[in-house]
């Protein structure tokens, strides 16, 4: 598959059960009570952090994969990250805030909704080590061409910016359908599909390393 599409497609993925984090809060809450401008441009403030977080884990993994051997060994090391993801996902328990309180967006600044989407997930150990892990394992076979990769992330990201922004503008349609329940069964979904994307990029890498 084109690496653009697989790109889409994992942006897809993230889009569809790993995006109810501490970002889609304050992106549904700006939504509704400061409107779809102000919440587009905390949009594009996440969308920037996600960029530069995988910019930085592209330079570093350049650093440490110089070879086929490698790719395949950081592919068990980030499938194993992402079974563990997974069990933490599934077993994470969420509470809605029944106040509307669960991230403050105040200031009336549009440099001050940049700022703080950039800073939404900065001190998120999630995102810190998701999206190396997606580098080194998930699109490690596309390292050695810096189109392919680029292309890659540029779907990726391209598909997670539009969902953002889709919530925004659904903001108040969503919001009654955020209930606890809702949220369990999210994470319980999304905890299953990384333990079998995690199992999957495992089996693949160990296959092209010719264990399996």
């Amino acid at each position: 598959m084109h690496p653009l599409f697989e790109g889409m497609l994992l942006g897809l993925t993230l889009a569809l059960f790993f995006g109810f984090g501490p970002a889609f809060f304050a992106l549904v809450q700006t939504g509704i009570h400061r409107g779809f401008s102000k919440g587009l441009i905390l949009a594009i403030g996440v969308f920037l952090n996600d960029l530069t977080v995988v910019s930085i884990s592209i330079v570093a993994a350049h650093a440490v994969m110089d070879s086929m051997h490698k790719h395949q060994l950081f592919g068990v090391i980030g499938g194993i990250i992402l079974m563990i993801f997974g069990f933490l996902t599934y077993r994470h328990k969420i509470v809605v805030n029944s106040n509307d309180e669960v991230i403050n967006i105040s200031e009336p600044h549009a440099i001050t909704y940049l700022i703080k989407g950039f800073l939404l997930n900065i001190a998120n150990p999630f995102v810190w080590l998701f999206w190396p892990t997606v580098v080194l394992g998930v699109a490690a076979p596309f390292m050695d061409t810096t189109s392919d990769i680029i292309l890659f992330f540029a779907g990726t990201l391209a598909v997670v910016f539009s969902s953002d922004v889709t919530k925004v503008y659904l903001a108040t349609k969503i919001k009654g359908y955020i209930t606890d329940k809702f949220l369990r069964l999210i994470n319980k979904i999304a905890g299953i599909i990384l333990i079998i994307f995690g199992i999957a990029l495992v089996i693949r890498s160990l296959y092209e390393s010719g264990i399996l």
